[in-house]
């Protein structure tokens, strides 16, 4: 809620959020990064476009899908390499 006891809207936030980081010393974090690294991390851990929406807030899965996406491809890498580095004798 803003000092006025009102919702914030998104851009007001984001202003609120940026000078609290800026105060905190921490000029490189904003509310749309800490947003896009719970994204990556939730989606990194196995979570639905779903469950990531829920914590997010996004209200729709096309952005969602990137970080699902991305962590798809890193774990289908993880196999693949292990596949390759596996012996002939082990199959």
């Amino acid at each position: 809620m803003t000092e006025f006891n009102r919702p914030f809207t998104a851009n007001g936030f984001g202003n609120w959020f940026r000078k609290r980081c800026n105060e905190a010393g921490l000029p490189h974090c904003s509310s749309h990064g800490l947003r896009k690294a719970a994204a990556s991390r939730l989606a990194d851990r196995g979570a639905t476009e779903h469950q990531i929406m829920s914590i997010t807030g996004h209200t729709t899965s096309k952005e969602v899908t990137r970080y699902t996406k991305a962590a798809n491809q890193k774990r289908l890498a993880k196999t693949a390499v292990g596949l390759m580095n596996k012996d002939a004798e082990d199959e």
